[in-house]
């Protein structure tokens, strides 16, 4: 039997995270006795001292907002897939340090499987947003077999990270503006809408987003949010971000513990803690 080890998610604010209801499950389910998994409150400019400080039973750490950044830029080792999104939202321990991972993807790739969607195979897809969530999806998508991506945000100049990200995986991005009438003619034709902007910001889109088949918010806290309404109104598929935070976890729990993830027990446990 493995012997007791420790992991956390860090991150500011933290008290609402949902990660150690997943990491807990999965603990008690593979019989790993004496391992604990906790919430530490942490921004990015703490994260290397108090990482560097963790004694040798730490065995990974989950990492949200706003420290990814520098999770990856900490790290002794980087997966391709976290230098490509430029963040990192996994930290696992090896042997001379820690190695950053982005399951933050498989996050994705999962939350559009549980809504049938494992082939995109020359489709065109909507981000709407350009920021740290838009990234892995992106990358996601790519690895789906999507040919383009149009990336809504606010300016050219704020999407260029996220246009950049997509193309280094061999999408055909581009840009477009955060306005009904740009939105409604991007989403005319596409396969599905990615939102990973707060649910307030999509609001006002809510109507020129609803005209997609298939609708990811990355956001489920509120939900649904006003744009998952209008989709399920006009007939689409919707899934939301709890899918996402469940596939994202399976993959950290598989790192850090070395066994199959318990995904049964994992999404039993969620569906639980939100109801």
């Amino acid at each position: 039997m493995i012997g007791a080890r420790r992991a956390a998610v860090l991150g500011s604010p933290i008290a609402h995270s949902k990660s150690p209801v997943l990491h807990g499950a999965a603990y008690d389910a593979l019989g790993l006795t004496g391992w604990t998994y906790e919430r530490i409150e942490c921004t990015g400019d703490r994260l290397p001292g108090l990482v560097g400080s963790l004694g040798a039973e730490w065995v990974g750490l989950s990492v949200t907002m706003p420290n990814k950044i520098a999770a990856l830029e900490f790290a002794t080792e980087r997966t391709t897939r976290a230098e490509v999104v430029g963040s990192a939202n996994t930290l696992v321990r090896i042997a001379d340090g820690w190695r950053a991972d982005c399951t933050d993807v498989d996050g994705v790739t999962g939350a559009l499987a549980d809504a049938g969607v494992t082939d995109l195979d020359g489709e065109t897809v909507v981000v709407v947003g350009a920021g740290g969530t838009a990234r892995p999806s992106l990358v996601a998508l790519a690895s789906l077999g999507a040919r383009s991506v149009r990336v809504v945000a606010r300016s050219a100049d704020r999407a260029q990270g996220a246009i950049a990200c997509g193309r280094a995986v061999g999408l055909d991005v581009t840009w477009t503006g955060f306005d009904a009438e740009s939105i409604a003619a991007a989403v005319f034709g596409c396969a599905a809408v990615i939102s990973t902007v707060p649910a307030e910001a999509a609001a006002p889109l809510a109507e020129s987003l609803a005209r997609t088949p298939l609708f990811f918010d990355a956001i489920y806290d509120p939900w649904p949010t006003p744009v998952a309404q209008a989709v399920s109104r006009a007939g689409g598929v919707v899934v939301g971000g709890l899918a996402m935070l469940l596939n994202q976890a399976y993959g950290q729990v598989e790192q850090f513990t070395g066994m199959p993830a318990p995904r049964h027990a994992m999404a039993d446990a969620l569906a639980d803690a939100v109801r």
